[in-house]
């Protein structure tokens, strides 16, 4: 989805938007982020101290673990416990160290092994597919039963358009909240008010009681933290586009054909449209647009902004919640 163009790139967006829909509409969507979240969370209690040593963890790993499990479980109904999702999970992550590294397939090399992985993916994908058809109507209300259901793509498509959902729901998402804990954890008042927040939305609830979308519009001062991370931490920090006409900018001149690299962190770190630009301040967002804007957008614009950008900010809250009120 992110190469294509014109009518391909909308038929592909459209089903992209559809597996937003349809995630956002379903009563255990919240559900499941928090009993994944919670899962995640509650792994690291049992963890032993070694003679006397701290046990440590990496927390980018753990991030990593969650946003993968949230977006297995929405597009394909699998479940973290289940040995299909460890699998995919070993596969996917040889394949992301090879996304972006010099095309040479030889074995060994991390490109080889991306391929590789990739099939392995595909051929692991096609099963789960095969599967569902050969059962009938599932019920599940994932999005692979909206895909089954679509007759715009073929059966390869479906599964690259899969992966790409994979991908779009994993690194970004896993990424973001790596960057809101780490900017919070150099900021102990900003910390203190999330903290107070989220202990707030708690007490309001009985024991074991999970988390509504009420609460998640009350998480107020938890949305200014990850709008300032996005915002200092710059995920995403340039796209790729194309001028396919002349285009005339100001002063200059775009040719047609010429590459053009919008970076988004010249503007998000820009003093002349954020005050104290380098610095991490959550308040700056009171009484501001939450949205994307000229001056924000983290999750791209236009016809090709992520349609998925709601989803990653309800995960690191949700996550952001059950962290905060249990470690320090």
């Amino acid at each position: 989805m992110l190469v294509v163009l014109g009518e391909d790139h909308k038929r592909l967006r459209n089903l992209a938007l559809a597996l937003v829909t349809s995630t956002k509409l379903k009563p255990s969507y919240l559900g499941d982020i928090e009993k994944i979240a919670l899962h995640i969370v509650g792994s690291w209690h049992g963890k032993s101290k070694d003679k006397g040593r701290v046990n440590v963890i990496a927390f980018c790993e753990e991030a990593r673990k969650f946003a993968f499990s949230v977006i297995v479980k929405q597009v394909l109904g699998l479940s973290p416990e289940e040995p299909v999702t460890a699998m995919i999970l070993e596969d996917f992550l040889a394949f992301m160290k090879g996304l972006i590294s010099f095309p040479l397939y030889i074995p060994g090399t991390p490109y080889a092994k991306a391929v590789q992985a990739r099939e392995r993916i595909s051929s692991t994908v096609k099963g789960i597919i095969e599967e569902r058809r050969n059962a009938g109507s599932s019920n599940k209300g994932d999005f692979l039963d909206v895909l089954l259901s679509s007759n715009e793509l073929s059966d390869e498509e479906k599964v690259s358009f899969v992966l790409d959902s994979l991908l779009g729901g994993y690194e970004t998402t896993s990424l973001l909240i790596s960057m809101v804990v780490y900017f919070l954890g150099q900021s102990v008042q900003d910390l203190e008010l999330v903290k107070r927040e989220h202990e707030g939305i708690r007490s309001k609830k009985e024991k074991d009681e999970f988390l509504s979308s009420e609460d998640y519009k009350k998480m107020e001062y938890t949305q200014h933290v990850i709008n300032e991370a996005l915002r200092c931490g710059n995920i995403v920090k340039f796209v790729h586009r194309k001028a396919l006409k002349d285009v005339r900018y100001k002063e200059y001149l775009i040719p047609s054909g010429w590459k053009v690299l919008p970076v988004f962190s010249a503007v998000h770190l820009n003093p002349l449209l954020h005050g104290n630009a380098q610095q991490f301040q959550p308040c700056r967002w009171e009484g501001a647009s939450q949205g994307t804007s000229k001056k924000f957008t983290p999750f791209g614009g236009g016809p090709r902004l992520c349609p998925g950008s709601e989803l990653a900010k309800v995960e690191a809250a949700f996550f952001l919640h059950h962290l905060v009120l249990n470690y320090r």
